[in-house]
């Protein structure tokens, strides 16, 4: 088994198995089975506790003074704990849903991971080994997880809704940040303000310039620039100009002239002539709906899953016991 191979099939195994677990208790180490917890009647055992611990314990206490070491070995049995209690609580409510998941569901999922990484069946559980599961362990925490994602599925994703404005937004929002890097020339028109002008002047410079605003184009932009105090500002570079008018000029195309925008001199109409060339243009917003639709999906659902834990958890009874 190539270092390569056994570091793809981790990652994969990370993406189907939320909770990592595998490994024994050293043979030296004395194994006193007690209940850690009690989750609506249901036991955690200690065992299973130090199970999902052992992979852990060598990267928690590497460097560590002992005092530091009784501190981070308390935290992650704390948080395994967490993530045992909420699979107990996961596995209620899968009950009371009625939902299962088959071996042979189980199956095509583990099949799924190693075609994806190349191994051939021997060396998919040749690599499974070498990071600690049993073919039983492995199998059973797939189960596990494919169990909690329809679980999820059926109770949080029906309060997840993506816009197409969210997706817009969101797509405008890396369109900018690609361009922030990138140098602009633009012209403008200013109708100047003096420091501390009264909400009376500021509407009229509003209201002049989207009277302005409707008259110009790009043909004319210049001509009218220059008749209003305002004209060519040239090549510039992000930091140039102060933020709220450099995310006006990010959302615009060339050629495209902006709406009203306050700035520190007065009110500004900006015309975009010119952005200099990215060495990787972003893909267009169609190229990119279906992808940004997706992340934007997985991040709610996340959220969303973390507010329906919570409200297991207070719906039920738990008795922590470390």
């Amino acid at each position: 088994m190539t270092a390569r191979r056994t570091s793809s099939l981790q990652f994969a195994c990370g993406l189907l198995v939320m909770t990592v677990a595998g490994g024994s208790i050293p043979a030296h180490a004395e194994v006193i089975e007690r209940v850690v917890a009690v989750v609506n009647d249901e036991a955690v055992f200690l065992s299973e506790l130090r199970r999902r611990a052992a992979p852990f314990l060598a990267s928690v206490v590497a460097d560590a003074s002992p005092g530091e070491r009784r501190e981070r070995v308390n935290a992650l049995y704390n948080n395994l704990l967490n993530q045992l209690v909420d699979e107990v609580l996961i596995e209620q409510t899968a009950q009371e849903l009625k939902l299962t998941v088959s071996s042979l569901e189980v199956d095509q999922a583990i099949d799924n991971v190693r075609r994806s990484n190349g191994l051939s069946d021997e060396q998919f559980w040749e690599a499974v080994g070498e990071q600690g599961f049993t073919r039983a362990q492995y199998r059973q925490d797939v189960r596990k997880q494919l169990l909690r994602l329809k679980v999820i599925n059926q109770k949080v994703r029906t309060r997840v809704n993506i816009s197409e404005g969210q997706v817009r937004e969101e797509y405008d929002k890396r369109l900018r940040q690609a361009r922030r890097s990138q140098r602009f020339r633009a012209a403008h028109v200013l109708y100047a303000l003096p420091e501390g002008a009264s909400a009376t002047e500021v509407k009229k410079a509003m209201s002049a310039a989207s009277e302005m605003r409707v008259r110009l184009t790009a043909d004319n932009f210049i001509a009218q620039a220059e008749a209003h105090g305002g004209g060519e500002l040239g090549w510039l570079d992000q930091g140039d100009l102060p933020t709220s008018l450099e995310t006006t000029l990010l959302d615009l195309e060339p050629g495209q002239i902006s709406a009203p925008v306050r700035g520190p001199a007065g009110v500004h109409l900006f015309l975009l002539q010119e952005r200099q060339a990215q060495a990787t243009q972003m893909p267009t917003f169609a190229a990119s709906r279906a992808t940004i639709q997706q992340e934007l999906l997985a991040k709610a659902m996340q959220r969303q899953e973390g507010i329906f834990l919570s409200e297991l958890r207070k719906n039920a009874v738990i008795d922590r016991r470390i």
